[in-house]
């Protein structure tokens, strides 16, 4: 389950120490001339296989384009920054690495072509309460140098916390290191003569990166929550919302504008919390719009608006089945060049010809590959760094230089799985009781029967989300393990409009969770199935459904693995208390008989199946005591149930050897609580 926004200003941070950084060359193994292979085939078990983590993502191109960026990662909860050489026949050199405690590298990009600015997250405990905080740093390309971009101050004289320190609005084309940057900025106390910081909330600053030098460009406002600026310098929209008398967020988000050259702020929209509105994504310095998405007519479609106060609006693109659920942006002004929605292997639209035309050439060329995404370029868009993947294949990174028409694969994303056989991913319908056609998505082991098989449903997370079609290293794992995975696109998920969405997974959830049991009977009526050998296997607002569907049907799975589950709605509720969103949080989850008959951990003694459960201990989306509420009540009613806990992970359990342990731990689960053999034996 996504995070609701939690903003804290009630208490001071404690100090968030840098000395979990290093720099140096680094010390991997050899690359071959035209790959950058970033770790050797394991040669562990399918859980290392599977469980291992990406060794490259968040890659980047340099503005002049002699060089990537990337993130990648070693077996434990370590991330590392590597620069490369784009033409590759070199090996990366490592320029940051952190642990994962307490600090994070989450992206990193371009400042110009010798300065980079990476965005790092961490955890820490302020009155009890676990919180996250975000940070910008910059460093040279060499390791060098390092600076802290957010706004400095004494932690000691401030007023209130800085969770979210900053963010970068403009790349400024990459050009001379200097950003235009969104920054939060923190009063302080006013100590005998001398007189604080007495600026609070968000502004706006030119910041050089290489000196830190800053220019005001907007003054901080205690409501502004975003700023978006045109590419050129220029910020045009602003997004506030206010908090009440009781110190909460209102849920309606106030969009202003300016006209080109001027410096007074317009209405421009109102969103309410359910995101109906005008909701600006980038600005179009050309045309003088703005791309925005808005929910007409039940779904959203991506629209242009006028900013010359005529506030034109002209349909862009719409889907009349499913949701514009992305768009894409290219370049260093980040220029908007078409959009996704929700289909069977996903739709992409390109409003640009030539990269429509370019999308089309690269598809004939990589005909295996149809997940095919521009992923940056250099500031003259002359080379293009891009991924491809499939369902069957965890993806690629490839350099194209339109003057040479030269493609140059350059990464795998999981190497250790380039001669393992995965699984096909295929789209289908199921219709639930009411008669109401289900998409969901079908992946069957690789080889052997498909008929008869141990399968698993496995919902997806949110419960405002939806799978999609292409590789999932937890599906692939146990498709390998020779089970069937159904992915049901429940009622409750996004991507397919209003009337899907109903009121949302927590507060419809006998709908949604009555599709999650339908998809279990259909893989039984498809003979997919044996009855006696269906699971449920999910995470987050998935571990919840996993648990849930158990109160609603208890004799339909044989067994539930759940993993960092909702277990009580009013838990989930009190985990905001103390941050300004906590109203939207309970608005979100409802009231009354629907939280008693929605909490499966107030329900144990209707279980029938035995339940595993694992959890981070520092998880900030769903707190680890529900995972061991749920664990408590249901030995406590006699049923068979256990926790795994794993000390100074979050949600994602960000870790190769954990994610391995638990993959192990979870196969063998149901292996003994379906009675099946090992894999690879006989039944």
């Amino acid at each position: 389950m996504g995070k609701y926004g939690r903003v804290c200003r009630l208490a001071l941070l404690a100090g968030a120490g840098w000395g979990v950084f290093a720099c140096g060359a680094w010390g991997g193994p050899p690359v071959p001339t035209q790959k950058v292979t970033l770790s050797a085939t394991l040669t562990g078990d399918a859980a290392d296989l599977f469980g291992s983590r990406e060794t490259i993502w968040g890659a980047s191109l340099s503005p002049d384009g002699s060089k990537v960026l990337f993130l990648t990662s070693n077996q434990r909860s370590g991330t590392q920054l590597m620069v490369a050489s784009s033409a590759g026949g070199r090996p990366p050199t490592q320029i940051l690495q952190s642990d994962g405690t307490p600090m994070t590298l989450r992206w990193c990009d371009w400042a110009d072509d010798s300065r980079i600015v990476c965005d790092v997250t961490g955890s820490d405990v302020v009155n009890a309460e676990l919180v996250g905080f975000q940070r910008l740093m910059a460093i040279d390309v060499d390791g060098k140098n390092s600076k802290l971009l957010s706004q400095q101050g004494s932690m000691n004289d401030a007023l209130r916390i800085s969770q979210f320190s900053a963010d970068v609005i403009d790349w400024n084309e990459g050009r001379n290191g200097k950003l235009l940057m969104a920054r939060d900025h923190v009063p302080e106390q006013t100590t005998g003569t001398r007189l604080a910081n007495t600026a609070d909330g968000l502004g706006v600053d030119m910041v050089d990166t290489h000196s830190l030098a800053a220019t005001k460009v907007e003054a901080a406002n205690p409501s502004a929550i975003a700023y978006i600026g045109d590419g050129k310098g220029a910020v045009r929209l602003m997004a506030t919302e206010a908090l009440s008398s009781g110190g909460n967020l209102s849920g309606v988000r106030k969009w202003f504008y300016r006209r080109r050259g001027s410096r007074n702020w317009e209405g421009f929209s109102d969103v309410k919390a359910d995101g109906h509105g005008l909701r600006p994504l980038s600005v179009d310095y050309a045309s003088d719009t703005v791309y925005c998405l808005d929910d007409r007519d039940g779904r959203d479609k991506l629209y242009r608006v006028a900013l010359d106060g005529s506030m034109k609006t002209e349909l862009i693109y719409a889907d009349p089945k499913a949701d514009v659920d992305d768009v894409l942006r290219l370049g260093r002004q980040a220029r908007l060049i078409g959009a996704a929605t929700t289909t069977d292997q996903g739709s992409v639209a390109y409003f640009d010809p030539e990269y429509q035309k370019l999308a089309g050439a690269l598809s004939k060329a990589l005909p295996n590959l149809p997940q095919i995404e521009f992923v940056g370029s250099s500031a003259d868009e002359t080379k293009l760094l891009l991924s491809a993947g499939s369902d069957t294949d965890p993806g690629r990174y490839y350099v194209f230089d339109k003057t040479t028409k030269h493609l140059n694969e350059i990464a795998l994303v999981r190497p250790q799985l380039e001669n393992v056989p995965l699984a096909t991913m295929t789209p289908v319908t199921f219709k639930a009781a009411d008669g109401t056609v289900i998409p969901a998505y079908l992946t069957l082991p690789p080889s052997g029967p498909k008929k008869g098989l141990p399968a698993i449903v496995m919902p997806h997370g949110g419960p405002a989300s939806h799978d999609n079609w292409g590789f999932d290293w937890l599906v692939q794992f146990f498709a390998h393990q020779g089970y069937a995975v159904l992915q049901p696109e429940f009622r409750g998920s996004t991507g397919y409009g209003d009337d899907w969405m109903l009121q949302n997974g927590f507060k419809s959830w006998r709908t949604a969770i009555g599709d999650v049991t339908d998809a279990g009977r259909w893989l039984v009526a498809q003979g997919i199935a044996a009855p006696d050998k269906l699971a449920i296997v999910g995470w987050s607002y998935g571990g919840y459904a996993a648990l849930q569907s158990n109160v609603l049907d208890p004799d339909l799975f044989k067994a539930v693995v759940a993993i960092a589950p909702v277990t009580d709605l009013d838990v989930l509720r009190s985990e905001s208390l103390g941050f300004t969103n906590h109203n939207l949080v309970s608005d979100f989850i409802g009231s009354g008989a629907a939280i008693t008959d929605g909490s499966p951990a107030r329900h144990a003694a209707m279980f029938k199946a035995p339940v595993i459960l694992f959890h981070g201990t520092t998880d900030q989306n769903v707190g680890v005591g529900e995972s061991r509420l749920m664990n408590d009540r249901l030995r406590a009613a006699g049923k068979q149930s256990s926790v795994v806990i794993y000390p100074n992970l979050d949600h994602q359990l960000p870790s190769g050897e954990i994610r391995a342990d638990m993959l192990r731990r979870a196969d063998a689960f149901l292996r003994q609580s379906m009675h099946l053999a090992a894999a690879g034996q006989a039944n």
